[in-house]
């Protein structure tokens, strides 16, 4: 047994051999080039100081030694040709892409339920109708758009994005689900009807559409959050983590496909109103169908709520992390957060900034004038709420169908013709169709016995032009117009791309919407009636189109611009 154990001690190397092998590997590797990865074979290193991780097997391992402060402590070198791809894409990239998608379905479909539900409530309401809708958006709306975002600057100053988000988000959840099961079933309790009434008969008609505002104030409340929820929840809260985590080459090839899910879900809610609108078909005579309706749409609403939510965890648990480790950070000089004033006299001398406005501020007002005429219609069309609501989630379907193709081409529209092109495409359509809308309304006697052949009549007919009206502008705005003006925020600095944003789609587009309105206000009052006025709502927004045509022309080069002085392009 010694003798044995004699001869495996005699057979095994000794140690010494290996550490002075070592000692002249690691003396003799500052000599070697500066990012020349050296091979040593595994048996001769040990595992560094510092590195946790690394296996001890049998294998080659890439070492890179650099000759600095730290040159003793071997770095692994890391390929970037080693990340995983699926179609070309980086497993990264999908990382951020599908949540991103999902989040934005969520976000449509609510979108969607919600801006159909918020015109029946008003339209159809006891002593009210298409003529509310001007007079909310002026007196309600904008000047709740401007209280949150008065409201939005100083938490941002105060709380992270993540904490801003679910502050923002919770309470219109919390909203909606209380509207469909506490204040419409109250609504006889809670609306002043009486009291209007008198009021109405004290100052005369020419109040009916204030009166009305305060008489159905739950109804005019439910109006404004859903309008909030497409200014703060889409534009803001979404687009702005969009633009956080995603790069400008990944934005011009992803950001037009968004609305490809964005667009099932318009044709999925859209068949989803029209169901719970005719649930009425199959009740009792006595039974509330309406609020049924509410509160199986709501129900749904608040579903997705959740799932934005839980999308939004996750992106903020997996994603947001490593972007920012991929941002090299910069040291940044403290200041003072500004105050409110100071941000919109800071965003008001940008031009940049200004454009932007602009082209939200036309389209808000390019959409509204055409808008109340084409309710007004719908109403004396179908007058009861359930087949209101109907014909909304037809008209959601079909925007839904429209639009998928529109950003199918849109892809192709951005990497053909570029960024220019496709903002210029949306307020051409707008021109184009409005116009054609105008034109049917004001000779619509004159195409009374043509109609009667296809077995239309001109209420019906109207109200099928203004669709299609509304139909394309909204699918040239959501596949063309939304990205393109979210890429025009991701050049910009931090301070500029968070409080710009807020002020441009909070305030602007209530601003445009709200200005619309005006100018029907005041045309209705000059001239007598809608009808009257009908041919100047035309001449003006030949006008306004034009001008969102040129400042569209104008931000392009300036777009350009930043993002050569930021070096995203040569």
């Amino acid at each position: 047994m010694v003798l044995l154990a004699s001869a495996a001690r005699a057979a095994m190397p000794t140690a010494r051999p290996v550490t002075a092998r070592m000692s002249v590997t690691r003396a003799a590797a500052p000599k070697i080039g500066l990012t020349r990865p050296v091979l040593v074979g595994q048996p001769l290193i040990q595992k560094p100081a510092g590195v946790v991780g690394i296996p001890q097997l049998p294998r080659r391992a890439s070492v890179r030694v650099q000759a600095n402060a730290d040159a003793a402590k071997p770095v692994l070198a890391a390929s970037a040709g080693d990340e995983k791809k699926f179609m070309g894409i980086s497993s990264f990239t999908w990382q951020k892409i599908i949540p991103l998608g999902i989040m934005f379905f969520c976000i449509l479909f609510n979108y969607t339920i919600l801006r159909d539900t918020k015109d029946v409530l008003v339209v159809t309401a006891p002593g009210s109708g298409a003529e509310i809708i001007p007079f909310l958006k002026t007196w309600v709306n904008l000047p709740m758009a401007i209280g949150f975002t008065i409201i939005y600057t100083k938490l941002s100053n105060t709380l992270s994005s993540e904490q801003l988000f679910y502050t923002c988000i919770i309470p219109f959840i919390a909203f909606f689900a209380s509207f469909a099961f506490v204040f419409y079933p109250m609504r006889e309790a809670l609306h002043p009807t009486a009291y209007c009434e008198n009021l109405l008969e004290t100052m005369g008609p020419r109040f009916a559409g204030p009166i009305a505002i305060v008489r159905n104030w739950t109804y005019c409340l439910f109006y404004v959050m859903a309008e909030l929820w497409g200014s703060v929840v889409v534009s803001v809260l979404f687009w702005g983590l969009a633009n956080q985590i995603t790069t400008v080459d990944e934005a011009k090839q992803f950001y037009p496909l968004f609305g490809l899910g964005a667009n099932v879900a318009l044709i999925f809610s859209g068949r989803a109103v029209k169901i719970f609108s005719q649930i009425r078909a199959g009740l009792p005579e006595g039974v509330d169908g309406w609020g049924l309706s509410l509160k199986g749409l709501m129900g749904m609403v608040v579903i997705g709520g959740f799932i934005i939510m839980a999308v939004h965890a996750y992106l903020y648990k997996t994603v947001v992390p490593k972007v920012r480790e991929s941002i090299p950070k910069r040291e940044k000089k403290k200041k003072e957060p500004m105050s409110v004033g100071e941000s919109f006299r800071f965003l008001a001398a940008s031009p940049y900034i200004r454009d932007l406005a602009f082209l939200v501020v036309a389209y808000g007002i390019s959409i509204n004038l055409v808008e109340v005429t084409w309710k007004s219609k719908i109403k004396a069309q179908f007058p009861n709420p359930n087949d209101y609501s109907a014909f909304m989630g037809d008209f959601s379907t079909a925007t839904g169908a429209v639009t998928f193709t529109m950003m199918l081409v849109s892809r192709w529209i951005f990497s053909r013709f570029g960024w220019g092109m496709a903002a210029l495409i949306t307020p051409s359509v707008l021109l184009i169709t409005g116009v054609i809308f105008f034109s049917l309304v004001l000779f619509s006697d004159v195409l009374t016995p043509t109609l009667a052949t296809v077995g239309l009549t001109p209420l019906f007919a109207a109200v099928l032009v203004g669709a299609a009206q509304n139909i394309f502008s909204k699918a040239s705005k959501y596949s063309l117009f939304d990205p393109c003006k979210e890429m025009a925020y991701i050049p910009l600095d931090d301070e500029t791309k968070t409080k710009g944003k807020a002020a441009i789609d909070v305030i602007c587009n209530p601003l445009g919407k709200s200005g619309g309105a005006l100018i029907q206000q005041f045309m209705i009052i000059g001239f007598g009636s809608l009808a009257a006025s009908t041919p100047y709502l035309g001449m003006i927004l030949l006008g306004v189109a034009i001008l969102w045509i040129v400042a569209a022309k104008d931000l392009d080069w300036r777009f350009a611009d930043a993002q050569k002085e930021k070096g995203i392009v040569e």
